[in-house]
């Protein structure tokens, strides 16, 4: 683990999920009956609120991760893009989701991102591909889950979870880290305001420890992290909401992010 510190003062203002929830977000189905790829989101806050990549939002009628970042601004509503991360369940539990506690862990985002296309028949593709990842990892750390929820396989190894975590504690001003992962390649992780990313960081880290379980092998260095990054190409297009969605692609990385006024507000990359 390798923290990351902001090089100048960030200038976009928003807050967290966890703190907007408590400030009266809602997130919830587009209607009645629902759609598996899409939520509607009201944020009737004064400041934006950072919606971050493979978050995890549980309740409603099955749980669903996010498929990107999505900065919504004060006193705004949205659909956003999700993947489900429950495939055995369509049935109402709660009529708005809360957060879950974690983000997806580096795998499950990689393996989305990299299915996820401009084309619309990647969404199906990508569908399926997060379900196949999920599955794997509820087999590989031995998770029994009737509606093969990725929650399921968090809670079941919570305690070995929140272990491992409590060795890893942030730095001040950290906005974000570079994580390889033995055996599983490195992720990198990066918001510009320290203050959220101190919010996200035990979420961040949870799913980095969920897939260091049963793992084994080499790691990378920061170093050799960032100079892969260096020769990828960026690409940009419009967001669901404020700023632009990044996409860099390159040999040995890919990565997603958003950008508002010139400003990277958060990034993930993945090797």
């Amino acid at each position: 683990m390798t923290p990351l510190f902001p090089l100048r003062d960030p200038v976009c203002d928003y807050v967290s999920l966890d703190e907007a929830l408590a400030g009266g977000l809602d997130i919830s189905e587009v209607d009645e009956a629902g759609d598996v790829g899409e939520l509607a989101v009201r944020n009737p806050l004064d400041r934006g609120v950072l919606l971050y990549d493979g978050e995890e939002l549980v309740g409603a009628k099955q749980n669903r991760i996010l498929n990107v970042s999505v900065l919504l601004g004060a006193g705004s509503t949205a659909r956003i893009p999700v993947s489900c991360v429950e495939r055995g369940r369509w049935s109402w539990r709660d009529r708005s989701f809360r957060s879950a506690g974690h983000v997806a862990g580096p795998e499950l985002r990689r393996h989305k991102a990299t299915s996820l296309r401009t084309d619309a028949l990647a969404l199906g593709a990508a569908q399926h591909t997060v379900w196949a990842t999920v599955d794997a990892q509820l087999d590989r750390v031995g998770a029994l889950s009737p509606t093969a929820a990725n929650s399921d396989g968090f809670q079941a190894r919570a305690a070995d979870i929140r272990g491992l975590s409590e060795r890893f504690a942030p730095e001040p001003g950290q906005c974000g880290m570079v994580a390889a992962i033995a055996g599983r390649g490195w992720c990198l992780d990066a918001v510009s305001r320290p203050a959220v990313f101190e919010r996200v960081y035990p979420k961040l880290l949870a799913g980095y420890v969920y897939d260091a379980l049963e793992t084994a092998g080499e790691t990378v260095s920061a170093d050799q992290v960032l100079a892969t990054l260096g020769r990828c190409r960026a690409k940009r297009g419009p967001s669901v909401a404020m700023g632009e969605d990044v996409r860099i692609e390159g040999k040995g990385a890919i990565a997603t992010g958003l950008a508002v006024d010139g400003e990277l507000v958060q990034i993930s990359a993945y090797g």
